[in-house]
């Protein structure tokens, strides 16, 4: 999640200028209307996860489905508001059962389920799409959904006014985007919306002309078939569902290469067209600066997408940022790419654990901010402490946090305290080694307090446990070194 103001709540090669170019090489199922994008090629070991129930938000997710692949082919007709979808899961059952259920929001209509090719009993209630239908613990299924509707967002558990609603957005001009923290993903897609169930995805986007479906990963192809533009894209490594994105719009695009080789692209509306080229060298600056402190970037290509939003999500490889002043500035750059790490490499598996991924990210920004002519870090540091003690009485501890207060100033600012604390204690060379190989040796993985508390005391040879005990669980505000 984009940050928040400083102690405020959150209100929100050389370079070629053009809108993308076609591709060539569309197969044929993307091409075709009702086609559904194939199963990735090879394993879908990185997929597996152990699923969990939700301290927070339990009503969101089913640990007893263990989604490996997200075939979603989607056509968005802006004029109607109506979004069209099927969609191909291959899942994994965690347990044996006669059902099993994912999440959809209800504005969405399902007319047929197939389970391994065979039409099977569904019932939408509420928010829970439940399939009857035999399955057992470890055994895979390859479900079909097909569905339309107008999406809609839900009402977030906040108090910021940047994240009233999640999910899918549709403006008035009948352009989209989708921001989904901690949950949202379902007003889009059925999917089991829980940050412990990690999968890979790829996507068929189609819409009329000149708009332009944008997703995660590689653009595979992009084609025009009579009014309509269809693209292809393809996630090589899986995302939890809240690090997932779509919109369709108008956009132009610029190309650019960080100094380790990472291709960029940014994707902004024909009226911030003026805007690009210092938009594209910002994210190349923010790439290389995050990588020359956590090593190098974990995935294949990044993208940067500006909607008509205030706020910002770390969505995976296609970061999802509004049209806003600070949403647009080189520090929230810099803090959704270290996210990339601390967020989407190593994810947390519980949304007690949302500080896991916010407070380094928060850190990092200071610390980028103080090096480029911002605030000192030791004022910053001061400044967030001082009112630590009244955000935990207001909204709770960064770990222990009011479920109705997601994202608040609490799990930002404290855990970042935090993480200059440990800084001191252990030095710049031995924080920054930690710091760079947590997320390298939790690849693709999930983790929560008692994972990165332990580890953090192992490898630096120091019981770091008091230190996150008082940070993150304290009632009051600690003393730092």
């Amino acid at each position: 999640m984009a940050t928040v103001l400083p102690m405020q709540r959150a209100v929100a090669g050389p370079l070629v200028v053009a809108t993308l170019a076609f591709l060539t090489g569309c197969e044929a199922a993307a091409d075709r209307p009702g086609g559904t994008a194939p199963a990735p090629q090879g394993s879908m070991k990185a997929a597996l996860s152990d699923p969990v129930e939700d301290a927070l938000y339990p009503d969101v997710g089913d640990p007893g489905v263990d989604a490996l692949h997200y075939g979603l082919d989607l056509t968005w007709d802006p004029d109607a508001r109506l979004l069209t979808g099927r969609e191909r899961l291959t899942f994994r059952s965690t347990e044996d059962d006669d059902e099993f259920q994912l999440d959809l929001e209800p504005s969405l209509s399902v007319s047929e389920v197939r389970v391994d090719g065979e039409v099977a009993e569904h019932e939408q209630d509420g928010k829970d799409l439940v399939v009857t239908v035999d399955v057992e613990r470890d055994a895979r299924y390859e479900v079909q959904v097909d569905y339309s509707g107008s999406p809609v967002p839900v009402p977030a558990p906040t108090t910021r006014q940047d994240l009233a609603e999640v999910g899918w957005t549709t403006m008035a001009d009948g352009e989209t985007w989708t921001m989904q923290e901690p949950f949202g993903a379902y007003t889009w897609y059925a999917v089991n919306d829980h940050p412990s169930d990690k999968a890979l995805y790829d996507f068929t986007l189609r819409v009329p002309g000149p708009m332009v479906g944008v997703a995660n990963g590689e653009l595979t192809s992009r084609t025009n078939r009579g009014e309509q533009e269809v693209t292809r894209w393809h996630l090589a490594e899986p995302a939890s569902s809240y690090l997932v994105t779509v919109a369709f719009g108008i956009f132009r695009t610029q190309e650019a290469t960080a100094a380790s080789g990472v291709p960029i692209t940014v994707w902004v509306p024909p009226e911030e067209i003026g805007g690009l080229e210092k938009l594209t060298d910002d994210a190349v600056r923010a790439v290389d600066w995050v990588e020359e402190r956590l090593g190098p970037y974990p995935f294949d290509t990044l993208g940067f997408l500006f909607v008509d939003a205030t706020s910002g999500m770390e969505t995976q490889t296609m970061i999802t940022l509004g049209i806003h002043p600070y949403a647009m500035s080189a520090p929230v750059l810099v803090h959704e790419v270290v996210h990339h790490w601390w967020g989407d490499q190593v994810t947390p598996r519980d949304w007690r654990d949302l500080w896991m991924s916010e407070g380094m990210a928060m850190y990092l920004q200071a610390v980028y901010e103080s090096e480029n002519g911002g605030q000192a870090l030791a004022a910053r540091i001061s400044e967030w402490s001082a009112g630590g003690s009244a955000m935990r009485a207001e909204v709770g501890p960064p770990r222990d946090y009011d479920p109705d207060a997601f994202a608040e100033r609490n799990v930002y600012f404290l855990p970042g305290v935090m993480w200059h604390d440990v800084r001191q204690r252990l030095g710049d060379a031995e924080f920054f080694r930690l710091a760079r190989w947590w997320p390298a040796s939790h690849d693709n993985d999930n983790a929560g307090y008692d994972d990165i508390t332990a580890w953090w005391s192992r490898h630096s040879g120091v019981d770091l446990g008091p230190v996150f005990r008082r940070h993150l669980l304290g009632e009051k505000q600690p003393r730092t070194p």
